[in-house]
């Protein structure tokens, strides 16, 4: 399926009078209308930034990973890729994906070479790695829950539960952190590592753990009674979600406001661009682009 290039020199905007729920102003650049980028996708997902603001992103029934560059150009980067889903860049600006063709976790480079990380708990293939995120370690937490994929053989959940798990930053072990989940999928955490957000989108509800130095997880506490398929994390604190459009919090688990997206499902979002205030989202078959007051961070 053929993409549609939507942005050329001017932007497509959505609505007349963008409506927005709550109290934004602190967040959104006043005035600012949702931007249509490209279109003609199966499923967007996975958005996820470089270190110079380019935003990455998936096109999983279609076996791709899309390009938006600062030069506001969309290019495909990776055909085919594992069936990415959820990303994230390292800070070496390599892209980590959760590759669930085969239900395991790649490190993407720039050149394309992939390398593909052990993935099998007591000598069982996983779930099917839906996302993840980086600590400053190097480490990785990442969701594995159960979706049934038509591209798969087997038709049965491998694991026994559907769990979170944590990759050493030598990626020799692959250890498991949360057990008492319905069904994890989005995750995210804090810049300086201390904090996890993970949300629970089986049982509607998003958590927050410290981690400890051993990376285990520990004081789990109820962050808000939503759950999401993505998440992110400005430089405020604010919490992203996604699901019936983007619903945002403050650090303290307090609703803002939520933002409508113009599409059945929106699926995940990350901050991008040269000065990492644009909020970048992946909404079913459509890519879109908010304009922001505050500066994100790449998580």
């Amino acid at each position: 399926m053929k993409f549609k290039f939507i942005l050329m020199a001017i932007p497509a905007f959505i609505g007349a009078s963008f409506y927005q729920e709550g109290d934004l102003s602190k967040i959104v650049r006043p005035g600012v209308k949702l931007e249509k980028l490209a279109e003609g996708f199966k499923f967007t997902e996975g958005p996820s930034a470089d270190s110079e603001g380019n935003v990455f992103f998936t096109d999983q029934p279609n076996d791709r990973i899309m390009k938006w560059g600062t030069d506001e150009r969309l290019t495909t980067f990776m055909q085919p890729s594992g069936r990415s889903n959820g990303m994230a860049f390292d800070r070496n600006d390599n892209l980590w994906s959760c590759a669930d063709e085969k239900n395991e976790i790649w490190i993407i480079r720039r050149d394309k070479s992939t390398e593909k990380i052990p993935s099998l708990y007591e000598g069982k293939v996983l779930n099917g790695p839906n996302d993840l995120w980086i600590d400053p370690k190097g480490g990785v937490y990442f969701t594995d829950p159960f979706y049934k994929r038509t591209w798969w053989d087997h038709q049965n959940q491998p694991q026994d539960i559907e769990a979170v798990y944590y990759l050493s930053p030598d990626h020799g072990a692959i250890t498991r952190v949360i057990t008492d989940l319905t069904k994890p999928n989005g995750i995210v955490g804090t810049p300086d590592g201390r904090k996890l957000f993970v949300a629970d989108i089986g049982a509607n509800k998003t958590w927050m753990y410290t981690v400890n130095k051993d990376a285990s997880l520990s004081d789990k506490k109820l962050f808000c009674e939503l759950g999401s398929d993505g998440m992110t994390i400005d430089s405020k604190g604010n919490i992203y979600l996604t699901g019936n459009g983007i619903t945002v919090f403050d650090p303290s688990g307090k609703k803002i406001g939520n933002i409508p997206v113009p599409e059945k499902w929106t699926a995940n979002v990350c901050f991008g661009g040269k000065d990492l205030k644009s909020l970048f989202i992946t909404a079913s078959t459509g890519f879109y682009r908010m304009k922001m007051s505050v500066k994100g961070t790449r998580g």
